[in-house]
């Protein structure tokens, strides 16, 4: 039967060629909330390159001039801010389609899928997930180094991810939640034990070590910090993939360890280790929340990655 429409049945406006992406658009709406490279950078968690790369990719492919640099700062040219205007109703359309699908989720039962690092995902995750309310998102976790956890919510194994290393790809959004120390510790009859000086970084780079495996966010922090230090790894460390058999080795006698105050702190109290203080070695690290810039996250991991953000937020 002869459709009765002039153009037939599949008649529509063609799209265009190339959509401008979400995330140039994100970038854009940044700029304007902050004035420059370097704020729309921070609120992002991007490094400002990165920045720089997207805008002159979304104004080749608009064939726009959309942004305008001066000393003074960043700021949208008339076009700039007229892409925005309608680009910010992509964002909200898209803000809504998302919050569509989680209503579908809820209904069949929503899942999170969440990759962390060793740390977190022992010692901190567990009171995270508890406190959440009644009717919250089922998570699945998957614990992992921090190399490992990057690569999997880069590559959409993870909706989200809990790191402990120093860097973060320009690839991935990241948001703060806690402040982390490491510390050196050793058996009751280590040497260092009975030190009534702060061990050296000299010292600490060449002594018997036990530590993470390559990838660890634990090993990656001490790496550069006693790199910082003038002082690289020279000694012969034993390395291990986990915690606990790092752990177990330090309590032989022979090697020290650099583990997060969060998984020694047991041992500690009850003696079974010993801190050792340390000069001229910074061993602070920042806990992070990680998600793919390619991808919005879901309704229920944005709902997660906020209720974390609550319970971890100064006061």
């Amino acid at each position: 039967m002869e459709d009765p429409r002039p153009d037939g049945p599949t008649a529509h406006t063609a799209p265009p060629a190339r959509r401008v992406p979400l995330g140039a658009l994100e970038l854009l709406e940044a700029v304007d909330a902050h004035g420059s490279l370097s704020g729309a950078a921070r609120s992002l968690g991007l490094a400002q390159p990165s920045v720089s790369t997207g805008l002159r990719r979304l104004e080749r492919q608009t064939g726009l001039t959309l942004v305008a640099r001066s000393a003074s700062g960043t700021r949208l040219t008339d076009a700039g801010a007229a892409v925005l205007h309608r680009g910010r109703d992509v964002l909200a359309a898209s803000d809504a389609l998302e919050q569509e699908v989680q209503a579908l989720r809820t209904a069949s039962g929503a899942r999170v899928r969440v990759a962390a690092s060793l740390s977190i995902a022992e010692y901190l995750v567990p009171g995270w997930l508890a406190a959440r309310p009644a009717g919250a998102a089922v998570v699945d976790l998957e614990v992992a180094n921090s190399r490992d956890v990057v690569d999997a919510v880069l590559h959409g194994r993870a909706d989200l991810g809990f790191v402990e290393g120093p860097d973060v790809p320009d690839g991935l959004h990241a948001r703060a939640v806690g402040d982390d120390e490491l510390v050196i510790v050793v058996a009751p009859g280590h040497p260092w034990a009975r030190r009534q000086r702060p061990v050296t970084a000299a010292e600490l780079a060449a002594a018997p070590l036990a530590v993470r495996e390559a990838g660890s966010g634990t090993r990656a922090v001490l790496e550069r910090a006693l790199a910082a230090a003038g002082h690289p790894v020279t000694g012969s460390p034993a390395q291990l993939g986990s915690t606990s058999a790092v752990k177990a080795v330090v309590r032989g006698g022979s090697a020290a360890a650099v583990l997060s105050r969060l998984t020694v702190a047991d041992e500690i109290a009850r003696g079974d280790l010993r801190r050792v203080p340390v000069e001229g070695v910074d061993l602070r690290r920042t806990l992070r929340v990680v998600w793919a810039r390619s991808r919005r996250p879901s309704p229920a991991a944005r709902e997660l990655a906020e209720h974390v953000l609550r319970s971890t937020a100064p006061g």
